[in-house]
């Protein structure tokens, strides 16, 4: 069966890679983004340029979105110049970005008028599953339309989890993400305690790792703290983001939230402090600088 040539819009720190990973299998793609260079990056390696959002549209019946937050996706399919204005009845948009469940609905409902489908469909798993192609899919929308799109999904990611409805999958992503920070926060609370006990955090780590308290979050940010490696895989912006997302969420539907909100509040203090474009394994510093201890070697490059 022919491959349908796909659209692909946002290609940044995540969406380049995933872009990489389809032209790799072989799909023929148009791309767009704000950002000139990272296009052009993208189209060294054979992909077709679009002036806008509306040119993907036009080109292509399948469409990814991978954007910051719920204004950049409103923006890119309902603003001026947007997706909606060329999109062809039948066309598809696949929505991989992490944004606010109420969005995604409210977007696919104006895509659906056009007579166009709609999955929200973010992934879990930073720059690094991004560039190998192992991403963490999670998918809300028609289910008839997630398995006509799921070979496409799989050359991203290693798994493609249908959830439910429109916006599912995004709560779904909300959910992750609540559970990633708390993880996180947790393993850099316990490294200090280990630091100012006089115990090896290393040491710690590795006793621990093959135990109940381990953790995918924990084998991926672990070496980055004890390195004071804070190269961003995922921002700690971003992540600020996705939990105002979670926090609206439960706040509309009377979900209780209260360690989410805490480690909001931690991620806030850490931006605020300049840290904000630093990987959210930064949440080590929070601790540290109340502890008044610093653990790991300095890796500043």
């Amino acid at each position: 069966m022919e491959k349908k040539k796909i659209g692909f819009i946002g290609l940044g720190i995540m969406g380049r890679p995933m872009a990489k990973n389809l032209l790799k299998a072989g799909y023929e793609l148009v791309v767009y983004d704000i950002d000139k260079a990272a296009a052009d990056e993208v189209a060294a390696l054979g992909a077709a340029l679009a002036c806008d959002s509306a040119g993907v549209a036009e080109a292509a019946e399948i469409i990814v979105t991978m954007l910051p937050n719920s204004p950049h996706v409103t923006q890119a399919v309902c603003g001026k110049n947007g997706i909606i204005e060329k999109i062809r009845p039948g066309s598809v948009v696949i929505d991989m970005s992490s944004i606010a469940p109420a969005v995604s609905r409210e977007i696919a409902g104006k895509l659906r008028a056009k007579g166009a489908e709609m999955l929200d469909a973010p992934v879990s798993g930073g720059e690094p599953k991004a560039v190998d192609g192992t991403l963490a899919i999670m998918v809300g929308g028609d289910e008839k339309i997630f398995e006509e799109t799921k070979d496409i999904l799989l050359v991203m990611g290693s798994s493609a989890t249908y959830v439910g409805e429109i916006g599912s999958g995004n709560v779904t992503k909300l959910a992750n993400q609540m559970i990633v920070a708390l993880n996180i926060a947790a393993l850099g609370e316990a490294l200090v305690l280990a630091a100012k006990s006089g115990v090896n955090p290393e040491n710690v780590f590795n006793a621990i790792k093959g135990g109940l308290a381990g953790s995918a979050a924990m084998n991926a940010k672990a070496p980055m703290m004890l390195e004071r490696n804070f190269k961003p895989g995922f921002r700690i912006e971003l992540h600020i983001k996705d939990l105002i997302n979670a926090m609206d969420t439960a706040h509309e539907n009377g979900s209780p939230a209260p360690l989410s909100a805490a480690a909001l509040e931690i991620l806030q203090s850490l931006k605020t402090n300049g840290s904000g474009a630093e990987d959210h394994s930064a949440i080590l510093k929070y601790y540290e600088r109340l502890a008044d201890i610093q653990i790991g070697e300095r890796n500043d490059d």
